[in-house]
């Protein structure tokens, strides 16, 4: 199980690496990956309640792929199994501008806190794990954020958000739909460029409709998460996390990539089965109400 654990995080490469060279940021990656800190912060934390976390989430982009389900199979850890139909998966990377992201007790005095960009690469579980509240979860194998203060920041103070630093983070909205770039830089970030066009076309494709009888019913499977799984540096130990995202549905707009202008390394890779299904979700009020850890055999 060790060795499996350290071969999926080399693939994930999900240790943190700074986009850039400097003292600055060579302390931040030596804070980031140190388990010394990880381990002092878990027994201080262990004796409160966790500090739950809001943020008026806006221009929420849903980009998502059939994929083969031996193509990631690896990437889940043993213990958990990923939701698959006919031997086809969904991976999905959703891209969002935060609204004063901090603690949720702190009210109106919340808007103090900045309001980074953030994109989350994540598959789909069949069920959460054992011994934990039961509800729609999610994997996640990347997480990255604009803020160098707060990729820092979910890296030393939580395991759930393992959390990279690209050099250039752009996620937004333009005539007619929305534009991303994430460039890595020399760092551990993943790479993406997509262009997406605003569309009125609520309909699912032949691949799609494989899997699903609507655009309704997978907009609503995708949407809907109530958990998420993530691999800390502990061998069989993983970060479980709970949410709260009261969606309007009626507010979801379906949305087109413009394939000749998309770039994705990790995409490429998993070699899709179809082109994606896209929309963007307007605003949401996003709430993380528990972190815990837990160990999977």
């Amino acid at each position: 199980m060790v060795v499996e654990q350290e071969q999926t995080l080399d693939l994930l490469g999900n240790r943190f690496v700074s986009p850039r060279g400097g003292p600055i940021h060579r302390l931040t990656a030596a804070l980031c990956n140190s388990k010394l800190i990880a381990r002092y912060r878990r027994k201080f934390t262990s004796f409160f309640p966790f500090l739950k976390l809001r943020s008026d989430v806006k221009n929420v982009v849903y980009m998502n792929w059939i994929l083969e389900t031996d193509k990631v199979r690896h990437l889940v850890p043993r213990g958990l199994e990923l939701w698959e139909k006919d031997g086809m998966t969904l991976f999905t990377i959703l891209t969002y501008r935060h609204g004063s992201f901090g603690p949720s007790f702190l009210g109106p005095f919340r808007r103090l806190f900045l309001s980074p960009l953030q994109s989350n690469w994540r598959l789909y579980l069949k069920s959460a794990p054992p011994n934990v509240p039961q509800g729609s979860t999610v994997l996640f194998l990347k997480n990255t954020m604009s803020s160098h203060l707060y990729a820092l920041g979910t890296r030393v103070f939580s395991d759930v958000l393992a959390t990279h630093h690209p050099r250039k983070f752009i996620h937004k909205q333009k005539k007619g739909g929305f534009e991303t770039f994430l460039s890595p830089g020399k760092g551990s970030a993943p790479e993406l460029k997509c262009s997406v066009e605003e569309s009125d076309e609520k309909t699912i494709n032949k691949e799609f409709s494989k899997l699903f009888d609507s655009w309704e019913e997978i907009v609503e499977f995708l949407s809907f998460q109530d958990a998420a799984v993530s691999y800390t540096d502990r061998d069989s130990i993983f970060a479980f996390s709970q949410i709260e995202l009261p969606i309007d549905t009626s507010t979801i707009q379906p949305l087109k990539l413009q394939l000749e202008e998309f770039s994705c390394p990790m995409v490429d890779d998993f070699a899709p089965l179809s082109e994606p299904l896209c929309y963007v979700i307007p605003k949401v009020r996003f709430l993380a109400t528990s972190e815990t850890l837990i160990e999977l055999k």
